[in-house]
């Protein structure tokens, strides 16, 4: 399950939904990876209205390794 938090700092209406929609799409490609039983809040700072889709992948397959990692030592 993944959450994600676009709050009024990232832009206008368009821009944020633009975001939301891009973060949605990066998560759907890569949800089969994912263990079931994980829980992720996304939160799009506000230089994430300006970035490219490619740009935002990157970002946030960067955060789910860093974020598996961090897991996996537990």
């Amino acid at each position: 399950m993944v959450g994600f938090v676009v709050s009024k700092a990232v832009g206008n209406a368009v821009t944020r939904n633009r975001v939301k929609r891009r973060l949605r799409a990066v998560v759907q490609g890569h949800l089969p990876e994912m263990p079931r039983e994980v829980r992720i809040v996304v939160r799009a700072l506000p230089p994430s209205g300006g970035l490219t889709f490619a740009e935002l992948e990157g970002d946030l397959l960067g955060a789910l390794r860093t974020a598996g990692r961090r897991r996996g030592s537990r």
